[in-house]
């Protein structure tokens, strides 16, 4: 309950302090005000951050032919930012929460709008993928710290929900355009790709000076396990991505990958005795957790793999423009939009299975027809059935984001949902690495991609029948 202002004070013309508005004790309407602000910022994080993992696809064929680096190039330009987000991302929370979020998000976005700078202007692939790798960690600092900023601006739970949902909504949207923006700005210059995104960032920048600052909560960091997670990550992908350009066999990939598997088996043992592991081997406890994860996992396969080969399938297969390549995009992007809008309401109606697996068996059904029909060289056929990756995606991706966090106690959210976007993402970093190495010569383009839309097409179909045993409940998406 407001506290009455005494009547000798407002005879006076005059408030007590401690109701006076200010910077630290804002009124009700400052407080909404700065609310909006405080979300908007949050919404332009994600949105910047989701739309650097797939504008670049469509950009690539033309970075290959200014900067050279073949198809190893190519695939480093998208996981040198890919790896570093994932594998930094449970680092980046603990980080937001010891120095507070605003702090975090605000070097986040400086870090960011840096290293965008730096891809602009790369005079080669290998300060091109540097300055990815930049990017990618900039991102992961930017991602917890802007739930965090949300999660102080809106207290109440109800009106946070809200906030998240719209926070999500610009996530969606950069997902659903990433490549059709990066067609038209490749057509211009493949450089604005990247140079978009400073102004963005500048304008970031300015709004967080109508932010609250954050409270600090000093929390130990898990630096083995960090060390490990990011050295396993690393290997990983760099074996594969190497392994498809000398081989497989070639000593220095095999060398490569033990060091990974090493790192991998040393991460797990970590996480199963420190006293605050990064990645709490509890969480795997729960079969819903186990299974969103699996969904979020082979979603980015499916959809890293269709934006990623189908890019490159049109423009330099078909020949095709990077205008009209993105193009192509443009009926899924319009359809996932739909999807998202939808998704909520089905889930109400018939639970979270219903949408998460008639959402994986769209995409995989997608994945299994542009395998068939990726022979007869037909763009307008290609777009038709990226429709249906697209918006399975759209519908499955919301109500295994609200299982995620209906299947670990509140106390354990955050970190659900920060090793629920970790898995995301090694799944798209894997994607590009696997997928790459099967059409790393030109001469069998086709058939690797076909390989790799299969590989895609079965996984999601594994996991469809996986999500059959997710609990019949008709909860709410989250």
């Amino acid at each position: 309950m407001d506290r009455l202002v005494p009547v000798e004070a407002a005879s006076r013309g005059t408030v007590p302090k401690s109701n006076a508005a200010s910077a630290d004790n804002p009124t009700a309407a400052e407080e909404s005000s700065q609310a909006r602000i405080t979300l908007l910022l949050a919404s332009l994080g994600f949105f910047l951050i989701t739309l650097d993992i797939l504008i670049v696809n469509v950009a690539l064929a033309q970075i290959s032919r200014e900067l050279g680096g073949g198809t190893v190039g190519q695939q480093w330009v998208v996981d040198g930012y890919t790896v570093l987000f994932a594998s930094l991302l449970l680092f980046a929370g603990n980080f937001a929460d010891r120095i507070g979020a605003k702090r975090a998000f605000a070097i986040g976005v400086a870090l960011f709008g840096l290293t965008s700078a730096g891809c602009a202007l790369a005079p080669t692939i290998g300060s091109l993928i540097a300055a990815r790798a930049g990017q990618g960690a900039a991102a992961a600092m930017m991602l917890p710290a802007s739930m965090a900023l949300i999660r102080e601006a809106f207290p109440h739970p109800g009106r946070r929900a809200r906030a998240l949902g719209v926070w999500a909504v610009g996530g969606a949207i950069a997902a659903a355009v990433g490549p059709l923006l990066g067609g038209v700005l490749t057509t211009v210059d493949w450089r604005l790709v990247f140079g978009i995104n400073i102004p963005v960032c500048a304008v970031m920048m300015l709004l967080l000076t109508r932010v609250a600052t954050s409270p600090k909560r000093p929390t130990p960091f898990d630096w083995a396990g960090q060390v490990l997670g990011v050295v396993a990550l690393t290997s990983l992908i760099y074996g594969l991505i190497h392994g498809g350009s000398v081989g497989f066999g070639s000593p220095s990939v095999i060398v490569i990958l033990v060091i990974a598997v090493g790192s991998l088996v040393g991460f797990v043992a970590v996480e199963a005795r420190v006293r605050h592991p990064m990645m709490p081997l509890e969480l795997f406890g729960s079969a819903g957790m186990r299974i969103a994860l699996l969904v979020g996992f082979a979603f980015m396969v499916g959809w890293f793999g269709t934006v990623f080969l189908g890019s490159l399938f049109l423009q330099q297969y078909l020949g095709l423009s990077p205008l009209l390549a993105g193009l192509a995009f443009l009926p899924s992007a319009l359809l996932a939009v739909v999807g998202n809008l939808i998704s909520g309401p089905v889930t109400i109606r018939f639970g979270t299975r219903v949408p998460v697996v008639v959402g994986m068996l769209s995409m995989a059904v997608g994945l299994t027809a542009m395998v068939v029909a990726a022979p007869l060289g037909s763009p307008v056929l290609v777009a038709l059935l990226i429709i249906p990756i697209g918006a399975g995606g759209s519908l499955a991706m919301p109500p295994t984001t609200g299982l995620v966090l209906a299947s670990v106690s509140p106390e354990w959210a955050g970190t659900a949902s920060a090793v629920f976007n970790t898995f995301r993402q090694v799944g798209g970093a894997l994607a590009i690495a696997i997928f790459g190495a099967l059409i790393a010569d030109r001469d069998r383009f086709l058939v690797g991609m076909q390989i790799s839309l299969t590989i895609a097409a079965s996984l999601l179909l594994i996991t469809a029948l996986v999500s059959l045993g997710i609990r019949p409940s008709r909860e709410p998406a989250s």
